[in-house]
């Protein structure tokens, strides 16, 4: 089978079908908007190759003008998703450049317009595709592989574009629009195909990481207050409890909430899961970020922090506690207090492991509950914390 132009259209037009299904059904199932950006844009292809074969029959305007201003608009689409992705706002004027090309309608069938028209036409997708690629760059984190790909891909789409800008203005360059004439209208119909099938696998990529980014994150979350689970808090304890030293001495808060099982036989239990939630918040507020904060189950949570001095764990529960009762008791009254029991234990060497850590705190926390409640008991392991 030979490449002539007509065979590479409808090539084309197979793969960007398929591109289009393909990331609509991955749009199905994770739900990333950019992907349906993307698919949209393929799909846009797709209706602009059909376009372009009606060239050959005589259609200029339909398979020529309009052809090449869906080809923009498609790549509009693909820097939109991209945008979408990085979550970077675009100027408007953007969208305005599939609308300018309609404003060369008025230019003169002279000999030279299909220059004119592809140089123009080049500039701006190699503009838009450019600029697609440089939102991929990493600022702060590390890319994906999908989206290293991806940023790589447009990169070479764009500068392959770029070169047929420069080339379309070059006097010895033969290009007929009309007649799918000339070795670099070949070429580009070639390049097309090619990076159809690369683009499409690299988004694909891109929001497949993302995905299993997320479904990680799930894993290692509470499902209702978005702290981190009992197995999370393991993985992450042993860098934490080995940076203890007698300057830089690290803690552990256990916490309990006091008559909790009142809330939700007086005011049910989604009022106990807001009064969980509630207490979840008020963690994020007042913790360092560098903090790992933990629900066990139930209503026991537990905080493992660095670089605290046993002044400044007291002053951390004792605010927890606070505001907890504050919150606790405008929201549901109870007739005994629901408040917060606060066990402490400092510790300036590496203990031997999380769960010994927290058995010496738990006695801590026994002691809060055997004093009457509603307070912060802290204790030191080991060597007196400096």
């Amino acid at each position: 089978m030979s490449l002539d132009p007509t065979t590479l259209l409808v090539l084309t037009i197979a793969l960007a079908v398929s591109a289009a299904l393909y990331l609509a059904v991955e749009w199905s199932v994770v739900r990333e908007r950019s992907l349906l950006i993307w698919s949209s844009g393929f799909a846009i292809i797709t209706l602009g190759s059909f376009l372009a074969l009606l060239r050959s029959r005589g259609y200029l305007l339909v398979g020529i003008w309009f052809a090449n201003g869906l080809l923009i608009t498609a790549h509009v689409c693909f820097l939109a998703g991209v945008a979408w992705f990085t979550r970077t706002r675009l100027v408007r004027g953007w969208w305005l450049l599939a609308l300018l090309w309609l404003l060369m309608l008025g230019l003169p069938t002279h000999a030279w317009w299909s220059r004119v028209m592809l140089g123009v036409q080049s500039s701006m997708i190699a503009l838009v595709t450019l600029r697609a690629s440089s939102l991929l760059r990493p600022h702060g984190a590390s890319l994906s592989v999908g989206a290293v790909q991806l940023r790589y891909v447009l990169l070479a789409h764009g500068l392959f574009y770029l070169a047929k800008a420069m080339v379309a203005i070059a006097p010895a360059a033969v290009i007929d629009l009309a007649a799918f004439g000339g070795a670099v209208i070949q070429l580009s119909l070639i390049e097309g195909a090619m990076a159809i099938m690369l683009i499409a696998l690299s988004m694909t990529g891109t929001e497949r990481h993302r995905r299993e980014q997320h479904i990680g994150q799930l894993a290692a979350r509470d499902p209702l207050t978005g702290l981190l689970n009992r197995r999370a808090l393991k993985a992450g304890a042993p860098a934490v409890l080995a940076q203890a030293s007698a300057a830089h001495p690290g803690a552990l808060l256990l916490i309990d909430i006091d008559n909790f099982k009142q809330v939700n036989d007086l005011h049910g239990h989604a009022a106990g899961d807001q009064l969980l939630e509630a207490l979840s918040m008020l963690l994020h507020e007042v913790l360092p970020e560098d903090a790992l904060a933990a629900r066990l189950g139930g209503d026991e949570f537990v905080i493992l922090l660095q670089d605290v001095q046993a002044a400044q764990l007291n002053l951390l529960g004792e605010n927890l506690r606070l505001g907890f009762g504050h919150v606790a008791r405008k929201a549901f009254p109870t007739p005994a207090p629901v408040s917060l029991s606060v066990g402490g234990s400092i510790f300036t060497t590496p203990p031997a492991d999380l769960e010994s850590l927290m058995v010496h705190t738990d006695a801590t926390l026994y002691e809060a509950k055997r004093a009457g409640r509603d307070r912060v008991v802290v204790g030191t392991v080991g060597p007196q914390a400096a």
